[in-house]
């Protein structure tokens, strides 16, 4: 690529509140992506007060409101729960300041049964230490049935297909592309008349799911508005594809 001069990223990370990363700088344009807090963003430009780059971590390019981005620090500890209570300190009775998304990226340090943060005390039976992992995806994927459909999001507030299947992996320890044309290349494809098993990836639509078992996958379904479980039957049509992913 020729330009007339190339930038050196700065390296930011997302603050305490999941943000959209959005194709203009407009809070009306359309997501890309989500950015959730503690992950990081690598700014080439600042203009109108917003910041315009990529996510560190798939390189979903776009706009993100710069207010929203913070030094970065490196994380001790990841959501793993549907989302985490923020609480100001680590007594059962003090009220909830905030909830962080499954995916948050944390850096803090161990204080009994809590993590003290940045932004206050998280329970530690709501995270994993950074290089600890699930084992199961669909078991991830589960914890966010009921969330609603959105287009672009990556979070309990909302999520789509290939999010789910992003964010699921990650906490297995797998990294996936965002979105789901590219998630095309995960794993090897399964040839015809070979039954479908726990964990297989399905394409379809422009959208991707999990399968749970030989016959239901779980997805985020536009057409119900939240994640949710459906024969993978009613999806059999041209364009449908099958992959099979090793954990």
């Amino acid at each position: 690529m020729i330009a007339p001069h190339y930038a050196r990223p700065v390296m930011r990370s997302c603050g305490a509140h999941s943000t959209f990363v959005r194709i203009e700088p407009d809070a009306a344009a359309e997501i890309a992506s989500e950015l959730l807090p503690g992950e990081g963003f690598a700014v080439l430009e600042y203009a109108g007060g917003w910041a315009w780059g990529f996510c560190e971590n798939d390189h979903v390019v776009g706009y993100v409101e710069a207010i929203e981005l913070a030094a970065p620090s490196p994380p001790t500890h990841i959501v793993c729960e549907r989302c985490a209570p923020v609480a100001a300190d680590d007594l059962v009775t003090s009220p909830v300041l905030a909830s962080l998304p499954m995916g948050s990226r944390l850096h803090g340090t161990e204080q009994g049964a809590c993590l003290g943060t940045e932004y206050g005390c998280v329970s530690l039976s709501h995270l994993r230490r950074i290089d600890e992992h699930d084992e199961d995806p669909v078991v991830v994927a589960e914890r966010l049935i009921g969330t609603p459909y959105l287009a672009g999001g990556r979070s309990f507030n909302g999520i789509d297909g290939a999010g789910l299947v992003q964010l699921s992996l990650a906490l297995c320890g797998l990294a996936a592309p965002r979105f789901a044309d590219e998630q095309r290349g995960l794993g090897e494809p399964i040839a015809d008349g070979v039954p479908l098993r726990r964990g297989d990836l399905i394409l379809f639509d422009g959208d991707s799911g999990l399968m749970i078992d030989d016959l239901l996958m779980i997805h985020a379904c536009p057409a119900a508005g939240k994640v949710t479980v459906d024969p993978v039957a009613v999806l059999d049509r041209p364009g449908l594809e099958r992959r099979r992913l090793s954990f």
